[in-house]
């Protein structure tokens, strides 16, 4: 999202860049060099509309990503908990076999 946003601001930037340029460029040389600037402007302002129109679809939905980071969270410490038991079951037995090998 944050690409989007930065291309957004971009494309504002240089559609307001290109309007001052139609408008020097209209001064400066007449109908045909407005033209061509226009043309520039308008295809500026598709593209900032494009990246807008992106960066909406793309927006996160947040309900959807906190569940899934509270099942996320849920499932590892369910699988750290699986690791733990198994960690202190192989020490009880090692012990047992330690206790019963001085033993014997």
């Amino acid at each position: 999202m944050r690409k989007a946003l930065s291309g957004w601001h971009s494309a504002t930037v240089i559609v307001i860049a290109i309007a001052g340029e139609v408008a020097q460029a209209f001064r400066d040389h007449g109908i045909t060099a407005a033209l061509i600037g226009g043309t520039m402007a308008l295809i500026a302002a598709i593209t900032r509309k494009t990246f807008t129109n992106e960066a909406l679809l793309h927006r996160p939905d947040r309900d959807r990503i906190d569940r899934q980071r509270s099942e996320d969270r849920k499932a590892e410490g369910d699988r750290l908990d699986r690791i733990e038991t198994d960690i202190r079951s192989m020490r009880d037995m090692l012990f047992d076999a330690v206790q019963r090998g001085g033993s014997a």
